[in-house]
């Protein structure tokens, strides 16, 4: 019995030792496991806050810039990058944002930030990110008026649309319409107030105060009214900034002592401009039927060659007078500007499209504005199947084509010219008065493009052409990534 007692309490031992060092290493494991963990946690935590530090270098930005709208030197006047500590509600430096400031390109307003965040506790939490700020220009809209609007069956447009009055719609729209207005008196029928953006297509829109329908099958990505108004008013100061900084920097032409300029822009960053001697005259019995103040063939006969010049690097070219443009640009971008000073409604000045005007790369890198004090005029000899690319406006008058009346018998015939075939505007349009390259007679076409094909450029919206209007003086976010 005593023999048998000894080996039972020896295998006891060698069991608890078994299983004391077994112990040992799982506790080992799990501490080792925990202080990993433990680790990881704190590197997590560590990252966090490297990342909200690096997100308060994107906001002190975009707010130095809503001071200085122009400074992308952090108020150093050197090459960055630009490190700012960063201080806890004690205001105790915890850690510090590290900034690259990429400005906008001519013209532009995206300006490029890039914050990158760290902690002083530990160095080896880093995050970066990556916004680009920019100030909205006049460009936002493809069509944005100052008056009633009316687009006719044939209209398709691509790009949002706004007017300061009311909108009658009876294309296609695929993106959002809307005006200042919830309901108008529209001017082109009798009958109570409609809505401020409404439909005459099949079925047509109830009348206020009722219920606004979907309507889809017109308003694709829908209507909305009333919004706020767009401020046309600050368009004279900026065509006064921009004479200024022609005559500085950029190209600036006197008055022609003529009938104007024109303008040919080409492929290798050149134009060449030409003085306007006559203008072709308008075809027996063709009148103005509708006493536009503004009416007139408004095409080119003959020229004198002023000169060959290569686009300034502003991209302002300022003329004291009418300007006609065409031609083509590639990876340029330019503004053209129009205007009299000082200011009289006798005098403005107007630009006319009548043969293409037309971009090489439709990703950005071309971009054309053409801002007039009076209209942007499509004359009667223009093509039949005509295109534009550019940002326009009209900043006391109309973008349009005037109303040169079909046949009718012997009156006011203004030739075959009064029918054209097809626009195609790839840009946008900003109208004092109402816009229309279209006119019917008693609800039937009868002058004008019969189609009209607008898109707007998307890429206007932050990176408008040079000196091109301003609708805010606030930086918004326009992207926002964290670079890994």
């Amino acid at each position: 019995m005593k023999a048998t007692l000894k080996k039972s309490e020896g295998q006891i031992l060698i069991q608890m030792l078994f299983l004391s060092g077994l112990s040992v290493v799982i506790l080992s494991v799990l501490t080792s496991l925990g202080l990993r963990n433990l680790e990881t946690i704190t590197l997590s935590y560590h990252l966090e806050q490297a990342f909200q530090i690096a997100e308060a270098g994107i906001e002190y930005y975009r707010w130095h810039l809503a001071h200085n709208p122009t400074d992308y030197t952090n108020n150093t006047g050197l090459p960055g990058p630009y490190i700012v500590p960063f201080m806890d509600k004690d205001g105790v430096a915890i850690g510090e944002f590290e900034l690259t400031i990429t400005p906008p390109a001519v013209g532009g307003t995206v300006v490029t930030v890039r914050s990158k965040g760290r902690l002083y506790e530990n160095l080896a939490a880093q995050r970066t990110i990556e916004a680009k700020l920019g100030v909205s220009s006049f460009a936002k809209f493809a069509v944005v008026a100052n008056d009633e609007m009316n687009f006719g069956p044939g209209t398709v447009a691509y790009g949002p649309i706004h007017s300061n009055g009311g909108i009658r719609f009876d294309g296609i729209a695929y993106n959002v319409v809307s005006s200042a207005v919830a309901q108008y008196n529209d001017p082109d029928h009798s009958g109570q107030d409609e809505f401020g953006v409404h439909t005459h297509v099949a079925p047509l829109d109830p009348l206020p105060p009722a219920a606004v329908p979907s309507r889809p099958d017109v308003f694709v990505a829908g209507r909305q009214f009333p919004v706020p108004a767009i401020d046309f008013d600050g368009v004279s100061a900026d065509l006064s900034q921009i004479k200024a900084a022609a005559q500085a920097s950029g190209k600036y032409f006197a008055a022609s002592g003529d009938q104007g300029y024109e303008i040919i822009l080409k492929t290798n960053d050149t134009f060449d401009v030409y003085k306007v001697k006559t203008l072709k005259s308008k075809p027996s019995g063709c009148s103005n039927e509708i006493a536009d103040n503004d009416w007139g063939i408004w095409s080119v006969n003959t020229t004198q060659l002023v000169g060959n010049y290569p686009i300034p690097e502003n991209g302002l070219v300022f003329f004291e007078d009418h300007v006609w443009v065409r031609g083509q640009i590639n990876t340029a971008r330019i503004t053209i500007a129009s205007a009299k000073f000082p200011e009289n409604p006798g005098t403005r000045t107007s630009i006319t499209i009548n043969s293409d005007l037309m971009y090489t790369n439709y990703d950005g890198q071309d971009v054309i504005g053409l801002i007039a004090q009076n209209d942007i005029n499509v004359g009667l000899y223009s093509e039949d199947d005509l295109k534009i690319d550019a940002a326009l406006i009209a900043k006391s008058g109309r973008v349009g084509r005037p109303y040169y009346r079909a046949p009718s018998g012997n009156k006011d015939y203004c030739g075959p010219e009064s029918f054209r075939q097809i626009i195609t505007l790839y840009g946008m349009i900003a109208t004092n008065e109402r816009y229309g390259f279209s006119w019917t007679c008693g609800g039937v076409y009868c002058s004008g493009y019969a189609d009209r094909i607008i898109t707007y450029d998307p890429n206007l919206l932050y990176g408008p052409p040079p000196s091109f209007p301003l609708t805010s003086d606030q930086f918004e976010v326009v992207s926002w990534e964290e670079i890994k």
